[in-house]
Order: C-alpha cells, then sequence, then structure tokens
C-alpha cells in the first residue's frame, strides 16, 4: 500500500502550529465521549422520552444508536483516509466545495457552542445542589453568576492549557460519573431482584411504533457531539485508525450504555418515571442508598456537564483556528500558543461569550435547567446540519476518489433522513414559547454567517477558494 501525505497551504507558515502525535486512542475516545456526555443525558432522557415511548424506551435509544453510527460511519470515512483539525469543516470541503464547507463549518460551530454554554449551567445547577447537600448555603442569581464565571473560566483554562491535559480532565470526570450511575442502575437490578426482567419491556406492552419514533427524536439528541475526536486528528498518534475508532466505538459504547440504562429505569420506576425531576435520585432512595449517596450523584452529573463544556470548547478552538489560517475570520485567530501549542486566541475569544450566555439569562431570572434546554436545542439546531452535510459529501467524496464503499449509501440515506426528521419534529408541530423563537434564533444566526460569506466572495476571493483546505493532509493510496 503506497502512501503520499500532501500538506496545506499552512505547512510553511510561522505559526508554530497545533502540538502532533500526543493523543492516544484512549484520550480521542474520551474526548468523543465527553462531548457526548452521557451521564448527563442518562439523568434526564429517559425520563422525557418515556412519555410518548413507554415501555419501549430502550427501543427509541437502540434505533438512535443505529442512526448515530450510521452518521459516524459516513464521518469515519474522511478520518480514514483525511487528517484535519477542521473537522466535518474541512471533510465537507472535499466534496462539497467551498460554501458547502463554509456552512457545515458555521453550522458546526453553533453546534458546539450551544451545547457547551448550555452544559455550563447544568454544570451551575447540579454544582449547587451539591454544595447545598454539603452544607455549603448557595442561593440566588448572584451566586449562580459566580459558578458560571469560575467554572467557564476553568474549562476555558484547561483547553488553553494542553490538549492533553482537557481531555484528561474529561476523561477523569466522565469515568468518574459513568461509575456512579452505572454503579446505582447495577444495585438497582439486584435490589429488584425477579423483578430486573420486565416482561412488558421485552413485549413492548402497550407501546406504539408512533411513540417509540418520536421518542428516537430525544435519543439521537443524546448523541450529538460523538465525533468530535475528529478536530483532533492532527494531534493524534496514528490519526488515520485512531480517529474513526474513537468515532465508532464511543458511539457504540455510549448506545449500549444509554440502552441499559432506560431499560434499568423504566423496571424500577415504571409509569413513575414519566412525571420525575430527578429519576435517578428517585431511584437511589426506592434502593435505600446512604444518604451520602446523593451528593455523589450529583457530583457525577455535575462532572459529566462540565466535561462537555471543555470537550466542545476544544472543537471550536480547531475549527476557528483553521478559519484564521484561511482568512475567513481574522488571522490573529489563526496562531497557538508557543508553549501549549493550543488555539490560545480562539479559545478567549470564545470561552467569555459561552460563560456570558447562561449569566445574561440568569439576569432575566431563567432557571439553570431551563437554561440547558433552551441552549441546548439551538446547538442541536446546528450539530442536525453538520452531520446531514457530512453524510452527503462522504457519498461524493468516496465517489470522486472512485472508493468502492457499497455501505456508505444506506447509511447516508438513513443518515440524511433521520437529521431531516430530527429537525422537523424539533419545529413541528410549534412548540411553547421560548422554544418556538429557537428555530427562527438559529437560522438568522446562519444568515448573519452566510452574509459574511457572501462578502468574503466579492471582496477576498482567495479566501474563499481556500476554505477548508489548510491544516489537512491526506493519506493516498487506502480504497
Amino acid at each position: 500500500m503506497s502512501e503520499e501525505i500532501q500538506m496545506g497551504p499552512d505547512a510553511t507558515s510561522a505559526d508554530a502550529g497545533l502540538r502532533r502525535g500526543v493523543m492516544g486512542g484512549g484520550e480521542l475516545a474520551a474526548q468523543a465521549i465527553a462531548n457526548i456526555a452521557p451521564s448527563a443525558v442518562i439523568a434526564f432522557t429517559a425520563a422525557a422520552i418515556y412519555n410518548t415511548a413507554t415501555n419501549g424506551t430502550w427501543v427509541s435509544f437502540a434505533l438512535a444508536t443505529v442512526v448515530i453510527l450510521s452518521v459516524g460511519y459516513c464521518i469515519s470515512q474522511f478520518a480514514k483516509r483525511r487528517s484535519s483539525a477542521g473537522s466535518l469543516y474541512s471533510y465537507a470541503a472535499t466534496a462539497l466545495g467551498p460554501f458547502g464547507a463554509y456552512l457545515t463549518g458555521v453550522s458546526l460551530l453553533i453546534g458546539c457552542f450551544g451545547i457547551a454554554a448550555g452544559s455550563l449551567s447544568g454544570s451551575v445547577a447540579y454544582t449547587a445542589t451539591l454544595l447545598n447537600q454539603l452544607g455549603i448555603p448557595v442561593h440566588g442569581t448572584v451566586a449562580q453568576i459566580v459558578l458560571a464565571i469560575v467554572l467557564g473560566a476553568l474549562a476555558t483554562l484547561f483547553t488553553i492549557r494542553g490538549i492533553r491535559l482537557s481531555a484528561r480532565v474529561s476523561l477523569v470526570l466522565e469515568l468518574v460519573s459513568v461509575s456512579i450511575i452505572t454503579l446505582l442502575l447495577v444495585i438497582t437490578l439486584v435490589h429488584l431482584g425477579g423483578g430486573a426482567f420486565d416482561a412488558d419491556q421485552f413485549e413492548l406492552t402497550d407501546v406504539k411504533p408512533s411513540g417509540i419514533v418520536v421518542g428516537m427524536v430525544l435519543a439521537i439528541l443524546g448523541f450529538v457531539g460523538f465525533s468530535s475526536s475528529d478536530a483532533l486528528a492532527r494531534e493524534a498518534k496514528d490519526p488515520y485508525r485512531a480517529v474513526p475508532r474513537a468515532i465508532m466505538w464511543s458511539a457504540a459504547g455510549v448506545g449500549v450504555l444509554y440502552v441499559f440504562a432506560a431499560y434499568t429505569q423504566v423496571a424500577a420506576l415504571g409509569p413513575a418515571l414519566g412525571s420525575s425531576a430527578q429519576p435517578l435520585d428517585d431511584i437511589a432512595t426506592l434502593v435505600g442508598m446512604p444518604t451520602w449517596f446523593n451528593p455523589i450523584l450529583n457530583f457525577g452529573v455535575a462532572a459529566s456537564f462540565f466535561a462537555v463544556v471543555v470537550a466542545p470548547l476544544n472543537v471550536v478552538g480547531r475549527i476557528l483556528y483553521v478559519m484564521g489560517k484561511e482568512g475567513v475570520v481574522s488571522p490573529a485567530i489563526g496562531r497557538t500558543h508557543p508553549t501549549h501549542l493550543t488555539p490560545h486566541r480562539a479559545l478567549v475569544s470564545v470561552g467569555p461569550l459561552v460563560i456570558a450566555v447562561p449569566v445574561v439569562m440568569y439576569l432575566f431570572g431563567a432557571d439553570p435547567m431551563n437554561v440547558v434546554t433552551w441552549v441546548d436545542t439551538y446547538g442541536t439546531y446546528g450539530y442536525m446540519v453538520a452531520y446531514a452535510a457530512a453524510a452527503l459529501a462522504a457519498v461524493v467524496f468516496l465517489r470522486g476518489i472512485n472508493a468502492r464503499v457499497p455501505l456508505v449509501w444506506p447509511a447516508a440515506g438513513v443518515a440524511i433522513v433521520s437529521m431531516a426528521y430530527v429537525f422537523y419534529a424539533n419545529v413541528y408541530p410549534v412548540p411553547a414559547y421560548p422554544l418556538n423563537v429557537i428555530p427562527w434564533l438559529f437560522i438568522a444566526t446562519v444568515a448573519a454567517a452566510l452574509a459574511w460569506y457572501w462578502l468574503l466572495s466579492r471582496r477576498s476571493p482567495h479566501v474563499i477558494s481556500a476554505i477548508g483546505t489548510s491544516e489537512v493532509e491526506t493519506l493516498e493510496g487506502i480504497g
């Protein structure tokens, strides 16, 4: 097998560049899993899905896993052949041209930014709960703002200090949180004894297929950000193998965890799950866990939310870094820290904005968990567009290089149709305020970004032609 490494146009840049060959497979998987935040999803999503899917909640998660693996399979076709810091932005450039790459990149930036800002509010909410349980009074808007600033600043600092540090922080926090929740779920099944075998769930008693499909929408949203390790390819060891594995195995592993968690929560709480505000706390009480366990449980969820602030910030920093090198945004953004070799200027620019979103909403009286729902929804629209574009780009890309990968066609079909349905299901029937405004906010953001693209095309056409081409290495000769 012959290999030819083709360097992007930035190869001779004076910029120190990103650190090379420091990320192992486990650290890449940590980035992907941290961006998903499975502990935070388990804490809420199964309860919401139960209201439509009932005993088929676990099936909604299982089918959502298939959809996400289809998206991941399409993205991995690029990751096997291209090493890029631009993530889906650079991938789309190979097949959809500058406009397609720009739209994909902007959508992914919106997705990562929204998830980071929303998750920061989740970390604030659960950190406050934890501190109150430990006897440290944390109440009111001022306390929420202080927590948001402290936690947001810490997340930004970790991303600037080094990719290995931020990945390891995310890995440790997610391992702790997932371990705590998994322990609770296993204890729950033991506590249920013979009731651990829930025949109604296996037989799908009183389950409507339409309810499972509606539940899939929320289940799919529980995976957003799963492919984020592709933005670290330039910093990875053996990226052409490690990144595709991280994408696929993290999605599959989290999918299995979701199915197990959904089944156990339904078996334990039954119909009460649909109305539970904190199902994990309710389960801990049901099985008789000691009083000291709830603070540990809330620490795990707070840690999971914090990890998902760090992970998408890493992606945002690298996409903006690539855009800066290409002149799409200020060239000053396209520089790395001389010591840490991280895109510090991009991170310093975005970090305060991530903090500002929940802070402003707190000043208007918003509850931190409502902020999570609203801002995460805004971010999710970005991910849906980026994933659909990446799936389409994979088909065009493979056809262009005459690579025969028969499964990519059905995978792309599943991915595009599913993303379109998820988008549709979130806007119709029209949800209550303020969720009904969020799609228009997303569209307005994209429209503003497209106006900048139009301006660049008139003023700096050479910038448009270079979109998605920098910070890329291509491994040729792989069929």
